[in-house]
This record gives structure tokens, C-alpha cells and sequence, in this order.
């Protein structure tokens, strides 16, 4: 597949494919005449890219993953480095689960707050349960 259509297939820019590949995290084969052809690894990959980004890896952190998928002979303090970042990545994933919970909560009570009939004598509660979610992301 030519980077136009694999571009937007994944609903991404060109110049981010290009990047990545700059960045050794795609590796599209090359044709002779200089076109990129996206293949069904690098389908695989640039999915694996969406899902990480997706959870907060950075590009630095997502080569590391990958180095370590991709040489088994990393070193131990490698290892160990990843599996740190790992924990990190899980205490930010639970902290935003958190979040989310309490938001939900918070849009269910303004959504019954804003349907009822005195929605004007309630904007002052509305606020205050929005500024709360404020304050709890902190």
C-alpha cells in the first residue's frame, strides 16, 4: 500500500509515517523508483504505534518497548528500565480510570440537574461539580 492510502487508512499525515519511519519505528520497503510500500508488518506496527501513543507512551519510550521486543539479548538494566516504565505507564492508566469514574458520576448529576425544571437555580451546583473534577485531576 502507497503512504497516501496507508496514511489514510490510520486516519494519519503523511509527514507522522515519515517520522516514524525516520524514527525506526516503521520500516516500509523501499521500491526502485524511491515509493515507500507499506506492507502487512507495517500494518501491524503502526497499530502497536496508535495503541501506545494512545496509552501516553512517547516516541523514545515506544523505541524502547519495541528494542526490547525485537533483541532478546537486552541487557538487564534495560529490562529492568522497561519494567519500570511499565509500572509507571499502569499508575497513570489507573490514576486517569479514577478520573473518569469520578467524571462520570459528576455528567450523570449535572445531566439530571439540567433536566429538571429549575435548571437555572442549579447552574451554581452544575459549576461546582465541574470545578471539583478540577480540582481531583490535580
Amino acid at each position: 500500500m502507497k503512504i497516501k492510502d496507508f496514511a489514510s487508512k490510520y486516519h494519519l499525515q503523511t509527514d507522522t509515517l515519515r517520522f516514524y519511519e525516520k524514527e525506526n519505528l516503521l520500516n516500509p520497503i523501499r521500491r526502485e523508483n524511491g515509493y515507500r510500500e507499506f506492507d502487512d508488518e507495517c500494518e501491524k506496527q503502526i497499530q502497536l504505534i496508535i495503541v501506545l501513543k494512545q496509552l501516553g507512551f512517547t516516541i523514545k519510550e515506544i523505541q524502547q518497548l519495541l528494542l526490547i521486543r525485537d533483541d532478546r539479548s537486552i541487557s538487564t538494566e534495560c529490562k529492568d528500565t522497561t519494567v519500570m516504565l511499565l509500572n509507571q505507564k499502569m499508575m497513570n492508566l489507573e490514576e486517569k480510570i479514577r478520573f473518569y469514574q469520578q467524571a462520570l458520576k459528576v455528567v450523570q448529576t449535572i445531566k439530571e440537574l439540567a433536566s429538571e425544571v429549575e435548571y437555572p437555580e442549579n447552574v451554581d451546583d452544575i459549576e461546582k461539580l465541574l470545578l471539583s473534577l478540577f480540582q481531583n485531576d490535580e
